[in-house]
């Protein structure tokens, strides 16, 4: 609290005392008290009251600064009203009730919300588990077909699958450090795992995938880190050129690696790049050739932050894009 705070939200006291006091001047001056005292008694409320309402600025400040470094001090701050201190009058007891009573519903609505945040979570991790089944089913189902319409089923299958992962990953994504294991992984061993699983996508789209000094170790999780580059190669086929080649490739930078996935396609828009990881963002390319959710580079973007994994990306219209994964 400031001074200036101080004084504006007391305004109207003040004036009622100084027209107190004036009043009280006038009746003493009218029944013949010499100017002199009066002036004297003036001069002694003043100082009186200045010293007073010092005082309870000071007093004030210090409560409010009391105050905010216990806020300051808690991680979540809905609980605030618990762990306040005890009243020092009865207004403040009656306010701070007020506040324990607000906070407890608050605390309240807080563990019902994550209650069924948590089990709408799981529910959504059984059902992903359970449609793997019907999916790998019907992919069996495919080899039956022709060729053309297998090509075709297959290609369905994969990008079924695929929204399926994703729907896993973003489940998951809410406590993303629980599920974590990190550990001594080898580029090249994560690379194969992503291409591999997205391979029927990338051979159907005709898109040629080239690996560059993959020896490279990091510290990370193998299964996001994949999920990650996964989610970078289904953009590259999707949004493709004539012939689409990716680059996956690595180099080591001082204490970090550096891990490039670099395309050949249509690029992204400039004004646009600013706003790629964003949530359901998917821009004028999603828009023309649809199929785009805008949730693949905003998965990739919370998984990153989650793992400390910096994460760039540069593109160029009609040149390419490139995404950069930085290990630390």
């Amino acid at each position: 609290m400031t001074i200036t705070e101080f004084l504006s939200d007391r305004l109207r006291r003040f004036v009622l005392w100084a027209v107190f006091a004036a009043v009280t001047a006038a009746f003493l001056l009218l029944t013949g008290t010499q100017s002199g005292i009066v002036l004297l008694l003036g001069i002694v409320w003043a100082l009186v009251v200045i010293g007073v309402q010092t005082a309870d600025f000071l007093r004030c400040r210090l409560r409010l600064r009391e105050l905010e470094s216990i806020m300051e001090g808690l991680d979540r701050k809905y609980l605030f009203s618990e762990c306040v201190p005890r009243a020092r009058n009865a207004y403040e007891r009656r306010l701070l009730e007020l506040f324990c009573r607000a906070g407890r519903a608050m605390i309240g609505a807080v563990s019902d919300a994550q209650a069924a945040q948590r089990e709408y979570r799981e529910y959504v991790e059984r059902w992903v588990h359970e449609i793997k089944t019907p999916i790998t089913a019907a992919g069996l189902i495919c080899r039956s077909a022709d060729s053309e319409m297998r090509r075709k089923l297959t290609q369905e299958l994969s990008q079924i699958e695929a929204h399926v992962e994703r729907a896993l990953f973003y489940a998951r994504a809410e406590s993303a450090e629980k599920d974590f294991v990190v550990c001594r992984a080898s580029l090249a061993e994560i690379a194969a795992e992503a291409v591999g699983r997205h391979r029927s996508l990338l051979i159907q789209n005709g898109v040629r995938v080239e690996t560059e000094n993959l020896e490279q170790t990091v510290h990370t999780d193998k299964k996001w880190t994949a999920f990650m580059l996964g989610q970078l190669l289904q953009n590259a086929a999707r949004y493709r050129s004539g012939s689409p080649v990716v680059t996956l490739s690595a180099r080591q930078l001082g204490a970090q690696v550096l891990l490039a996935v670099h395309d050949n396609g249509i690029g992204i828009p400039a004004h646009e790049l600013p706003r790629v990881f964003d949530r359901g963002f998917t821009g004028s390319n999603g828009h023309g050739r649809g199929g785009s959710t805008g949730m693949g580079l905003y998965l990739c973007r919370r998984l990153a932050d989650c793992m400390a994994v910096g994460l760039q990306i540069d593109s160029e219209e009609g040149k390419g894009t490139t995404v950069t994964l930085i290990f630390h």
